[in-house]
């Protein structure tokens, strides 16, 4: 038996096990691998989307878990995550090791079932996630942008699960979500910006919430719009939208904007919480138009 199992209430365990895998984030991950395969497939199957999403739900949950085993000692000292299982020791470190290589080898496994490739991005996800981006969160902001790597995977690996191939096409795909990474993840560092230093992370790319800061934001949010209404034009393979769903993607990307150009004129916190929620909105939003627009045409 696994030390911290025994001895852990069951209601509580759950809840520690949906915190250390973080359950709701894994969900939104799984809905964007849901709207890749939807925008790739054929003919949708019940066993390959089966496959996919619990495939790629337990590989987002084991990444998250892996992160807090790194970090447990500096989580202990932020208030947004000194209440985490592993901080306060109602999980140990072997405990949440054995969730997170199990849940590894499930969605590896299931994804592999689906093809090769869906499981390699996958697994790459979580090795670049764990590896790399977690232990340079606390030495460069550049973090952030090998961060974005596999943070932008999820979209694009619904695509290659439902086609078993990586084009220009997939391609695309995770482009709109790396460069919404940028702005999505400084606007919650710039919220953060305290409590993160207390942990010793280099989150914002200048270090400070400064208007340099936070005209990278506004590039990276102008880059993310562009880079979704690309397929518009007709040279981004099978993947294209119409006229209308491009408009509303663009005005989608306004929306994300307002804030984003609001934090520069003002550097409230107001602001980057009110664009930390919109593009949250923002990418799901677009996803949902680029399905609809797919399935309607």
């Amino acid at each position: 038996m696994i030390e911290g199992a025994t001895t852990h209430p069951t209601s509580l365990f759950w809840t520690d096990l949906k915190a250390l895998t973080k359950v709701r984030l894994a969900l939104s991950v799984v809905f964007s691998a849901l709207a890749g395969y939807l925008l790739g497939a054929e003919s949708y199957k019940a066993l390959e989307l089966v496959l996919l999403l619990v495939g790629g739900f337990s590989l987002v949950a084991a990444s998250n878990a892996y992160n807090q085993i790194i970090e447990k000692d500096l989580d202990s000292k932020m208030n947004r995550t000194k209440e985490r299982p592993l901080p306060t020791g109602r999980f140990s470190d072997a405990l949440a090791l054995t969730i997170a290589f199990s849940l590894t080898i499930l969605g590896g496994g299931l994804l592999y079932f689906l093809n090769l490739k869906t499981a390699f991005f996958g697994l790459l996800s979580v090795i670049l996630y764990a590896l790399v981006y977690t232990p340079l969160k606390t030495k460069t902001s550049l973090s952030v942008f090998v961060g974005a790597f596999p943070g932008a995977i999820p979209f694009m690996l619904g695509w290659v699960g439902a086609t078993g191939s990586f084009g220009i096409e997939a391609g695309t795909l995770f482009m709109i979500q790396f460069f919404w990474q940028f702005p999505h993840f400084w606007a919650l560092a710039w919220m953060l910006d305290d409590d993160y230093k207390k942990g010793g992370f280099k989150m914002l790319p200048t270090g400070e919430r400064d208007q340099s800061t936070a005209f990278q934001i506004i590039v990276y949010t102008l880059w993310t719009i562009l880079a979704s209404i690309t397929p518009v034009f007709g040279f981004t393979g099978k993947l294209v939208i119409s006229i209308p769903a491009a408009i509303a993607v663009g005005i989608s990307g306004l929306y994300m904007m307002i804030p984003a150009l609001q934090l520069f004129n003002s550097l409230e916190v107001s602001f980057a919480k009110k664009l930390m929620l919109r593009s949250v909105i923002y990418i799901s939003l677009i996803q949902v138009i680029y399905v609809i627009d797919h399935l309607v045409r």
